[in-house]
């Protein structure tokens, strides 16, 4: 089982008072705090016209984490495919992974705050299609060669040659629970990458449907298995709860953005009863204990998936957030091998 953490999206919180640049260097001084604890991959994730200045740019940011990482696997999870002219898109890509030696993963998706679409001009209504054409277009561009592809939405010629050409083909992941969203990852995608939302039964019942489609329709290849969870880890001699304590704040106040921004209405709060099942849902604690939560997904889902753990959550102090990946990679890991 591969660990990686993240999602890096830079907000900072109404009672922050660090610039953002400060959001950015730490940032940074995560990501390279995941490679030095042995963790395995870092991530950045992306939202647009946000009040706490929610990571908009993932590209750009991913690159600056190729500068200051040598081995780990970097990443979007996920970028919304459907708002980008596609081929700009697969140039930045090319970017990131030429100056990364290779280690980029290109997680996508549809999208869904409607603020967002109509500020960039996108039909909602279009995001499926814009996708898929979105990734023709990046299969062309991470190829050598003239894309042979003819986009629906950015028309370009399928004569032309994107240059330069990435080492070997970029892996496009694709995010979305919905059955349509998992299906397409099947047939589209190099992997799939479950939100944190759903339980392990709801996970294992969508990686059995990934594999009946590629085996009914004769796909083959690897196709790696991403999992989203929130959690925290705290000092071997601390209560589990010590870690809850330093991990609620930031990761309720995610969760209540997240709900605004998926629904696009203001939510002033989360109910009791949400913020219960957020809790439970999280993974926090002990190595010990994190270990053994863990442990649950590997069991249930095997031993080749992939653990993205978010430690990262606004508003919590540097130091801790270091410290929590510190333990993940150094104390936790080993106790999965």
């Amino acid at each position: 089982m591969k660990i990686g953490a993240g999602l890096f999206t830079s907000q900072r919180r109404p009672d922050d008072d660090r610039s953002m640049a400060a959001q950015y260097d730490e940032l940074l001084e995560l990501g390279q705090a995941i490679e030095s604890a042995g963790l395995d991959s870092a991530w950045v994730s992306e939202h647009h016209f946000q009040p706490d200045g929610y990571c908009s740019a993932p590209m750009p940011v991913l690159g600056a984490l190729a500068a200051v990482t040598d081995e780990i696997e970097i990443g979007s999870c996920v970028a919304l495919a459907p708002l980008y002219d596609s081929v700009r898109l697969a140039e930045d890509a090319i970017g990131v992974d030429l100056l990364s030696a290779g280690r980029l993963t290109l997680g996508l998706a549809i999208g869904s705050n409607p603020d967002e679409f109509e500020a960039f001009g996108v039909d909602p209504d279009e995001r499926a299609e814009r996708l898929t054409d979105a990734i023709g277009v990046l299969d062309g561009a991470f190829t050598p060669g003239a894309l042979g592809y003819d986009a629906e939405f950015h028309p370009i010629s399928p004569e032309l040659t994107v240059t330069p050409t990435p080492e070997s083909p970029i892996p496009i992941v694709l995010g979305g629970s919905a059955k349509p969203a998992v299906r397409r990852a099947a047939r589209q995608a190099k992997g799939w990458c479950s939100p944190s939302a759903l339980s392990i039964e709801e996970i294992e019942t969508r990686i059995a449907d990934i594999r009946e489609v590629r085996a009914s329709e004769g796909l083959d290849g690897p196709f790696s298995i991403y999992v989203l969870v929130h959690g925290f880890v705290c000092s071997p001699d601390a209560p589990d709860e010590r870690a809850w304590e330093q991990l609620k704040t930031g990761y309720l106040y995610t969760q209540r953005r997240y709900a605004e921004i998926f629904s696009g209405e203001e939510v002033p709060a989360l109910s009791q009863e949400r913020r219960s099942a957020l809790k439970e849902r999280a993974i926090y604690g002990t190595p010990t204990t994190v270990a053994n939560q863990l442990e649950r997904y590997e069991r249930a889902l095997g031993s080749d998936i992939h653990i993205i753990v978010r430690t990262y959550q606004p508003g919590i102090e540097t130091e801790a957030l270091r410290a929590s990946i510190r333990r993940l990679g150094r104390d936790v890991r080993p106790l999965l091998d």
